[in-house]
């Protein structure tokens, strides 16, 4: 399968080397590239891991048009307030025949059912597991393991950067070295404020929301409210009384509706939603027929969201095989 990818930053070298590995395994190749900084790459035969790039297409149909791939993966950097440009991205590839894989969680967030009515029409596929919990199950758990079982809601502490900065300021650091921290990790969103203000949380609420419990919602329909209000001497005070703060999202089927929050909340240090540090990620799913089941994501990196871009593509061959 023949692989263009939109977008290269960590994440898409992550996954570059990544097929690079797996290619005894399986017959992925990426054969074109195109960024906004670095500029375009082509070659019919594949890209090395480290690919020469030269002046960069005039705009993504230039480069889809150019590029002689079977599927496309954007993964481009999140916009929660429209979901663009990256929508944008995988309409252009949908209109060529390709099929999309994602890791942005903008268009899900944004357009799920548009998107996946216009995939099945035109016979494609579209994935996006990487989009909520760094490549760890949560969309592949539900299609291909919970057979009849429906969806009611969900509860998940989704955000790595707000978390890493709470346990900052409870070492007695401030927000802003928290922050610090996590931008060295490389988990923060290109503006930090997208996590501390509950954006990202409110993205994947909407994201799960939309393909979970087909609420047809958007990130701005999500009850939201970040971490901002709360000091450093709030966190240890906090801390020093065996409570901390997480920024909980949550979806929930009721008589009137789907209500949809991202809140801090404040939870005892024991408790199942506080046990989860660093990268760290845990959502629940409440079920009709099965209850309460969740997955857990430890301490996940780049690798493990490029896996859940690889594991879709898996899915796709064996789809469509």
């Amino acid at each position: 399968m023949r692989l263009a990818l939109i977008g290269f930053g960590n994440v898409g070298r992550a996954f570059a080397r990544l097929i690079d590995q797996q290619r005894p395994n399986y017959l992925f190749r990426i054969v074109a590239i195109h960024t906004a900084r670095q500029g375009t790459a082509y070659d019919p035969a594949g890209l090395p891991v480290q690919p020469p790039f030269g002046p960069a297409a005039a705009n993504i149909e230039e480069f889809l048009d150019r590029a002689e791939c079977d599927a496309v993966v954007e993964i481009t950097t999140l916009n929660p307030e429209t979901g663009e440009p990256a929508l944008s991205h995988i309409r252009a590839a949908f209109a060529r025949g390709r099929h999309v894989v994602t890791a942005n969680k903008g268009p899900v967030a944004h357009a799920y059912s548009d998107l996946a009515s216009e995939a099945r029409k035109k016979r494609l596929q579209f994935r996006f597991e990487s989009t909520v919990m760094d490549g760890a199950p949560v969309f592949n758990l539900v299609r291909k393991t919970l057979p009849a079982a429906k969806v009611q809601g969900f509860t998940g502490v989704l955000n790595s950067t707000s978390k890493i900065v709470i346990a900052a300021m409870r070492e007695g650091k401030t927000r802003q070295e928290g922050i610090g921290i996590a931008f060295r990790l490389g988990i923060t969103e290109a503006d930090p404020s997208y996590d501390l203000d509950g954006w990202d949380s409110a993205a994947k609420t909407a994201a799960l929301a939309n393909v979970l419990l087909d609420a047809r919602t958007t990130p701005q329909q999500v009850e939201r409210e970040g971490i901002s209000g709360f000091t450093e001497d709030d966190v240890r005070e906090l801390a020093a009384s065996g409570k901390t703060v997480c920024l909980v999202s949550r979806g929930e089927t009721t008589g009137a509706g789907i209500r949809l929050s991202v809140r801090p909340e404040i939870l005892d240090d024991t408790d199942l939603l506080a046990s989860v540090h660093g990268t760290s990620n845990l959502l629940l799913l409440h079920t009709d027929l099965m209850g309460t089941v969740g997955t857990v994501s430890i301490a996940p990196g780049v690798e493990q969201t490029a896996y859940g871009l690889f594991s879709d593509l898996v899915d796709i061959l064996e789809t469509i095989s």
